[in-house]
């Protein structure tokens, strides 16, 4: 039972927030056609967006496999062009973004516990990073429950692959690819498992990469462009609207409707000369017994009436009790899924359960309305509802009319045991490189299935079926219509600390501010905010009584510093009669996902640094997900935004003016102030430029973005710890008003910087010179120009990350860079 359970978690992996599912008269003859091609391909590469969503529409929807793609990461480690959420929040929103690509190109989703850690050149960092036994172990848990006939790798294993996430998710797959056979390899899955041997491994490529005019090896040119007209579209436009949903990313693609070819490159096991399946039997003739299910299923494609597809479902329960007669496996358990959803989609059977609110608290209750309507004339009963989650269940036993709606109302008591719904890789506190999931059979899933679900079990003309579907929340929105969000279970009481990160640059206190938000009615009890002994807090607890579900009250402690510089973590806990808390809340929301809540540890970085600064007043041209002003305030700066309003007036007030990441590929406006902030830095102004792309003459069409030339190459340092090499010990950048030394970038994080510029006039000066290992020294992270009365500062350090996370010199250092010359 436990290799059966194994395989039915991951066939419901995608119903964790999915409704049931409807289909046009066109989607159900695919899918009947689907039904007698049983084979799966295994698609694997590093991260959200890597993906080929073509070759998977193409895979999906074209040879009617069952395609999944495994991600090594979930870009946890990358920028968001859509908001400012990093770190876990990106992933989680990335994690969604990718759900949605697979709804619409057909294919399943899947990850190792591997976090993306940022950019990385060589595939033993990120192999030694994550861990490569604990990742090597995700793929072929996932190979041996997914039995992939062909493997297919995004990247080669080499530096070609352009990012060292990219070759390492090569050189794994190349490795697991004869581990998932080995018994020897990973022994305790198999308590859950079997070995698994694929039939062969290869890499899609654009090219066959023909090298002196020879192709690097053997090869199968592969057309992927093609047009369904059952659906209406080519794979081409199928696969723009799957890439699109990949927003956080800005990778919103065109519709193009002509044919493309791309390449499988062989890599292991058997080579294929004409086409990806030679010699893999994709048919029911697999299996002993399967050709009566074929013989079957084509009598179910043959006699399908477009204008009732009712009359096909006796004949659909025959292929499903033929399956059922088969040996288990993973293809027939597939397959009756697939036989199922036909079923429902031919009766037109819809059914869901909505509570009537988005949360709920353990051990309180919440109201459900369970809706049921056939859109058929079919035989249809609907017999019984279970609540899983909540032991309760009821007797129906009520013949469905068409199209007349079954709304059923229940009240439900959560169990006290139940589970905060939280993302369940982000329950425990992640190691470097790597997420913990305890849980065998989680691992890899995008989210856990839901706690609380709803069962129902139906006589379909005389044959009883059983569904699930998760409780999911429902409302009209009156600009966007009806909306879906995932149904929560919160903490009964949350706490939140309102900044990241409490920068104190001398002894003055700081107010932390707290957020209490109750889950339930009537929660009250006292909040507590943990410090070391050396560090202070006034008052020492506040009680607090908060009547009404969702009531929000702030509070406020005054924390007094240490004397001497240390770095700490203030921890908000709250506690009732019912419990300790020590969660706080976050929500990341866009309209392309939905709404996701989840439940962060109530911590906050305090710093007490050795910092001076000259200047008061900043003005900040804000970028791409940008976090850096919030942290220039918590270091005692006025802080104000820069928008076209803004910059059309007087600037001469600023004591420095910086300019976010990327602001120049992302803020059109900025083109007509180019020449005004160049006046400001001649006038006495200081200017501080971070890093942007080589495009940034793009969107905002700006010749130069200094007062001299200089132009930004693709030169980063992966290495968050490599040497800082001064080039100009006396540079003010280095002296005034602190002391920047060697300790000063200890504690950095992900990198040193990207995006260096690789030329200059030689009105710069250079202050740094770092490299990765084995490459040659960049002197282009910071360069430093004397233009009239002010100066320009060019820097492609990563503060844009170090100054969120809390780096003390990373603090000085910048503040050196708003206070030069004064």
């Amino acid at each position: 039972m436990k290799k059966i359970t194994a395989i039915l978690l991951t066939l419901i992996t995608l119903s964790t927030f999915a409704q049931t599912k409807q289909m046009n008269t066109g989607e159900i003859l695919q899918a009947i056609k689907r039904l007698n091609v049983v084979g799966n391909v295994l698609y694997v590469a590093a991260h959200p967006d890597d993906e080929n969503t073509l070759f998977i529409t193409w895979l999906s929807k074209e040879k009617m496999v069952r395609a999944g793609y495994i991600a090594m990461t979930r870009g946890d480690g990358g920028q968001n062009l859509i908001g400012s959420e990093q770190g876990e929040y990106v992933g989680l929103l990335r994690t969604h973004e990718l759900l949605g690509a697979r709804s619409v190109d057909g294919g399943e989703q899947y990850f190792t516990r591997a976090n993306d850690f940022g950019f990385t050149k060589t595939t033993e960092e990120a192999l030694a990073t994550w861990g490569k036994e604990q990742v090597l172990a995700d793929l072929v848990w996932r190979i041996r429950n997914f039995q992939p006939d062909v493997i297919v790798n995004r990247f080669p294993p080499d530096s070609r692959a352009g990012h060292g996430h990219h070759s390492a998710s090569a050189v794994l797959s190349e490795e697991a690819f004869k581990a998932a056979a080995d018994p020897t390899k990973f022994p305790e899955q198999l308590k859950y498992v079997k070995t698994w041997q694929a039939k062969r491994l290869v890499w899609n490529s654009f090219s066959p990469n023909f090298q002196n005019n020879q192709p690097e090896g053997s090869f199968v040119k592969i057309q992927l462009g093609d047009y369904n007209p059952l659906l209406g579209k080519s794979y081409s436009e199928i696969a723009a609207e799957a890439r699109s949903m990949h927003k956080s990313q800005g990778f919103g693609s065109a519709k193009t409707k002509n044919q493309r070819v791309d390449y499988a490159l062989h890599k292991a096991g058997e080579e294929a000369k004409n086409d990806l399946f030679e010699g893999i039997d994709l048919s029911w003739k697999r299996m002993k017994g399967g050709e009566k299910v074929e013989k079957l299923i084509n009598e179910v494609y043959n006699n399908f009436k477009p204008q009732n597809p009712s009359t096909s479902i006796p004949k659909l329960i025959e292929v499903f009790n033929a399956i059922s007669a088969l040996e288990e496996n993973v293809w027939t358990n597939y397959k009756k899924k697939e036989v199922q959803e036909l079923i429902l989609a031919c009766a037109g059977l819809w059914f869901e359960a909505n509570p009537t609110d988005y949360s709920v608290s353990p051990n309180d209750k919440i109201k459900v309305n369970v809706n049921v309507v056939s859109r058929s004339n079919s035989n249809i009963t609907l017999e019984k509802l279970v609540f899983k989650g909540t032991n309760q269940d009821t007797t129906i036993n009520k013949k469905l009319v068409y199209n007349d709606a079954l709304n059923i109302a229940y009240e439900l008591k959560i169990p006290a045991n139940t589970p905060i719904t939280q993302p369940y890789w982000l329950v425990e506190r992640k190691e470097n490189g790597f997420y913990k999931v305890t849980d065998q059979v989680l691992r890899g899933l995008p989210m856990k299935p839901a706690d609380l679900t709803c069962e129902y079990t139906f006589s379909i003309e005389g044959k009883a079926f059983t569904f699930t579907t998760p409780l999911s929340y429902k409302y009209v929105e009156p600009s966007d219509g009806e909306i879906y969000r995932y149904f929560e279970v919160r903490p009964e009481v949350t706490a939140t600390i309102a900044e990241k990160v409490y920068a104190f640059g001398d002894n003055s206190p700081k107010d932390v501010v707290v957020t209490l938000k109750a889950g339930k009615k009537g929660v009250s009890g006292s909040l507590t905010l943990e410090v070391p002994k050396d560090w202070r807090i006034e008052p020492a607890s506040i009680n607090f009584d908060l009547k009404d579900k969702y009531e929000e009250k702030k509070v406020s402690f005054k924390v007094y510093p240490s004397n001497t510089a240390s770095e700490i973590t203030l921890k908000a806990i709250a506690k009732t009669n019912n419990g300790v808390y020590d969660r706080g809340i976050a929500t990341v929301e866009y309209k392309h996902i939905p709404t996701l809540t989840l439940f962060p540890f109530a911590e906050a970085k305090a710093l007490r640094i050795d910092l001076q600064k000259r200047g008061n007043q900043i003005g900040y041209i804000a970028g791409a997900g940008d976090e850096v002003p919030a942290a220039l305030q918590q270091i005692g700066y006025q802080v104000t935004m820069l928008t076209p309003t803004e910059l059309a007036k007087d600037l001469s007030q600023f004591d420095a003016i910086i300019v976010g990441v990327r602001a120049y590929n992302t803020e059109e406006h900025l083109k007509f102030f180019q020449d005004k902030l160049m006046d400001y830095v001649k006038n006495g102004g200081n200017v501080v430029t971070q890093y942007q792309t080589n495009a940034f003459y793009g969107v905002s069409k700006v010749k130069e973005i200094g007062p001299y030339p200089f132009a930004i190459g693709r030169g980063r340092v992966t290495d968050e710890k490599a040497e800082m090499k001064v080039l100009k010990p006396t540079h003010p950048l280095l002296n005034t008003p602190n002391k920047i030394t060697e300790k000063d970038f200890d504690g950095w994080i992900q990198e040193r910087g990207l995006y260096f510029s690789d030329k200059w006039s030689d009105q710069y000066e250079t202050i740094f010179s770092i490299k990765d290992a084995n490459e040659t020294e960049q002197e282009g992270s910071v360069l430093y120009a004397k233009y009239g009365k002010g100066n320009f500062v060019f820097t492609a350090l990563a503060f844009f990350r170090e100054l969120p996370a809390g780096v003390p010199g990373a603090y000085r250092l910048f503040a050196n860079m708003i206070s030069v010359g004064k």
